[in-house]
This record gives C-alpha cells, structure tokens and sequence, in this order.
C-alpha cells in the first residue's frame, strides 16, 4: 500500500511538473501539425528594424518582434511537450508574407504587420504587440514639415504596406501631384531616400526611426508630420485555426503580464542595437502601455 502510494506520488509530481502537455489526438490545424512534425516555420523580415532583421554574425533574424515571437516558441515547447521543438526560418516581404501565411509556408510571422480589417479577411491575428503612427523621414534640412510640404516631390513608400495605400489615396484626394515610389522593402526605400531619388519616406514611425538608425550620418535626418494614421501591429497565423491562436495570444499575454515585455522594449528601443549600434531612444508611448494593460486583437480601426 504504502509503495503504491509513492508511485502514485511521483506520478502526480511527474504530470505536474512536465506542464500542460496536450495529448497528439487532441490537437488539429497548425498545433497537431507542429506536434506531428517537431517543426514550427516563423516568418521573419530582413530589414524591418527594430522589429524583425538580419542583423546579427548568425544571419538569423532579430529584433523586438522576434523576441516575442520565441516567446510564443518556448510556450508551444512546454503546451505540446516539445523540449525540442525546431524551428525554421522563412524570410517574408511586404508582398509574400500574407500569401505564405495563407498556404501554410508559414505558421506564423511577428514582424511590422498591421492588423486592419481588410487583412482580417484573409489571415488571423494575435492581440496587438506594438502602435505605431504614419510619418515621414526626411534630410533635416529638405524644408519638409508636414504632408502638406509633399506637393510636386518625389515620395517613397514600401510596397505593399498601409502607407502605399494611404499615400497614393492623399495623392488622389488633394491632387498633391506626387511621384510615388514603391520600393521592395525598407531597405530599399530607405536608399532611394538617402541617394536624393525622393524627398521622403513615409512609414510607420519606429520603422523611421530604425532606417535613421542604420544611415550613415543618422543627424541628418528627423522624422516629421502629422501622423496620417495610427496602426496595431500583430503577428499573423492562419484564419480558423482557434487553438493556435490562443496558444499564440496566451504566450503573448503572459509576456505581458510577467513585465519581461518591459526588458524586450528597454533592448531594442531604448538600448545600442545591431548593426551599428545606435539607440533608436524611442520611449514606450501611452497607447502601447494601454495595449499591454489591455491586451485586444483588435485592428485600430475597430478600436
């Protein structure tokens, strides 16, 4: 009796320490598919500093986004009983990254994504990881304030983003007679800025700040104008997958909750950061304090 006892003791204690491990028959969509395989593919930028880049001698992906990503990484070890889960990488742009996501390349991608309805249509999102506004980088000295000040210049924009979008409408709207560049990706449309081919690069705020990091003389450089709006971004999973995305918005959370979310801002926003060690000094603002508090998968256009 008594042995039966100590079995079942160090039974209990086994089950208790090992977490919620969930049994294989019952999971489905992209949960059983990382059980089944070991593997989970993330998707990752390479030059969206801070939030997702190749920065590092590895080659592998960085940044503020990443890290909260590897979060969700390290829950889904302990959730599936997956001490180690592999995990593969799969570089995604402005363009691919919604497709990839949709066709199961990628199960999940925590970059500069902004959550808006129309997205909605056709991937999920996670709760809200960052809020970002709509401005514009420009040469301090391009006598450029405000959007108003765009009228008849040469403007880049990343393709495929909320900025495009809202870039070519203003240019419709106000007949500001503008010439809209579309480049491939950050990178690119910081260089078309910096070698004079256009007068400014309008993108989310933190997405200026990291490019103006990066620059070869970052003084020369401010990021201006009203913000034309204000975005949530999120990580992205595929649509109709319930228990994945929990398991993804319960990781996130309790980063969240725990404040370790408070050293990963303090690292890549208020701390030197790769390449060249540069200090975005980009403190946290009110609203993404209140998307910590309150956590919501919501797009800023629904809130």
């Amino acid at each position: 009796m008594r042995i039966a006892s100590c079995l079942l003791g160090s039974a209990l204690a086994v089950a208790l320490s090992s977490g919620p491990v969930v049994a294989a028959e019952e999971l489905s969509g992209t949960l059983k598919k990382i059980k089944d395989t070991g593997t989970i593919t993330l998707g990752h930028r390479d030059a969206s500093i801070p939030f997702s880049y190749l920065g590092g001698t590895s080659r592998e992906p960085i940044g503020y986004s990443h890290d909260l990503q590897l979060k969700v990484v390290e829950a889904l070890k302990q959730q599936l009983g997956l001490p180690e889960l592999k995990v593969r990488y799969t570089l995604v742009t402005s363009q691919s990254r919604i497709p990839l996501v949709q066709n199961g390349t990628v199960d999940l991608e925590c970059g500069s994504t902004t959550n808006n309805v129309e997205r909605q249509q056709q991937v999920a999102f996670s709760v809200g990881i960052f809020e970002v506004g709509t401005r514009l980088l420009t040469k301090k000295t391009s006598g450029i304030q405000n959007f108003a000040d765009l009228k008849g210049k040469n403007v880049v924009t990343t393709a495929g983003t909320t900025s495009e979008r809202l870039l070519r409408s203003m240019n419709v709207e106000k007949q500001m007679g503008m010439s809209i560049i579309a480049a491939k990706d950050h990178g690119e449309s910081f260089l078309m800025l910096e070698s004079g081919r256009a007068a400014a690069f309008m993108m989310d705020d933190a997405l200026l700040y990291g490019e103006m990091a990066k620059a070869r003389k970052p003084d020369d450089w401010a990021v201006v104008g009203t913000p034309q709006s204000f975005e949530i971004y999120a990580c992205m999973l595929r649509k109709g997958d319930p228990a994945f995305k929990k398991a993804v918005d319960d990781a996130l959370i309790a980063t969240y909750r725990s404040g370790e979310i408070n050293a990963i801002y303090d690292k890549w926003f208020l701390q030197p950061i790769p390449p060249k060690g540069l200090n975005l000094n980009f403190p946290m603002s009110d609203e993404l304090k209140k998307l910590i508090e309150v956590p919501t998968d919501k797009s800023a256009e629904e809130m």
